[in-house]
């Protein structure tokens, strides 16, 4: 699943590609709401995992990709590298075709309206964009968790703070060295916030072109536990443990000599 800082850039690309254009027609498959014809768009922003397109007429498409999402761009009459039953939502202009295919949710909202404050209200703020507020942060917290909460659960909670996905989650712990096993009630506030500045800081300096990394200078790139199941820790050379853990499993990975 794309995270937050793939979906910032793609929202930067998009902007700068659609900002201020005219599209011809913004088509959606069926499943996810009415199709319409040609609008200007005012500008492509990221919440989180979140993208959102408003356009001239006060209305917005909010699109979360999942797991299985993707967005292309394709010259008007290119042959696309997908089925064209795999497309959620295709936006169309003189010159190209942005489409984005098996998209999570593809969503019609309203500039001011209820739900477009309640898809607000409901995010935590983006750990990107909006950086770090610790007394907000710690509201959401005691609101959505209990001490009994496993970190691995926390972490990935959009409406604590919006932008972490399942990379960041094993990278955070394994270089704070907290046991993903770990649960809310065993850290103090400082703690639980160091986790959320190490994930802020890691989403930045991934902003840039290439691979994701963590392993950064003097260490080298590439990541330090994420997908490296079974192979030596950088640290201290124990072999990377994986499992799905968390209320709803997701893959992690961690090392057992320096999480334990």
């Amino acid at each position: 699943m794309p995270e937050g800082d793939t979906i910032h850039k793609l929202a930067e690309y998009l902007d700068a590609a659609l900002r201020g254009r005219q599209v011809a027609a913004v088509r959606l498959h069926p499943a996810f709401g009415p199709s319409v014809g040609a609008r200007r768009v005012e500008r492509v922003c990221s919440e989180g995992k979140h993208l959102f397109l408003s356009f001239d007429d006060g209305t917005q498409l909010r699109s979360h990709l999942g797991l299985y999402g993707a967005w292309h761009s394709y010259p008007r009459g290119a042959t696309w590298r997908k089925s064209r039953r795999q497309a959620s939502l295709v936006l169309s202009t003189a010159q190209q075709d942005f489409v984005c295919f098996n998209a999570k949710a593809v969503q019609w909202l309203r500039l001011h309206g209820f739900r477009r404050a309640d898809q607000a209200a409901r995010l935590g703020g983006d750990l990107i964009r909006d950086g770090l507020d610790p007394q907000d942060l710690l509201r959401r917290m005691r609101a959505f968790t209990t001490p009994r909460t496993q970190l691995v659960d926390l972490l990935l909670d959009q409406r604590i703070a919006a932008g972490i996905g399942n990379v960041y989650k094993s990278e955070v712990l394994f270089l704070d060295r907290q046991s993903p096993a770990g649960r809310v009630g065993q850290l103090e506030d400082r703690a639980l916030l160091a986790l959320y500045r190490r994930a802020g800081e890691l989403l930045a300096e991934n902003l840039g072109g290439g691979a994701r990394a963590t392993r950064v200078a003097p260490h080298g790139g590439g990541l330090w536990v994420y997908g490296r199941r079974d192979l030596p820790c950088w640290r201290c050379r124990a072999p990377v443990h994986h499992a799905l853990l968390g209320v709803k499993p997701r893959s992690t990975y961690w090392c057992p000599g320096c999480q334990s």
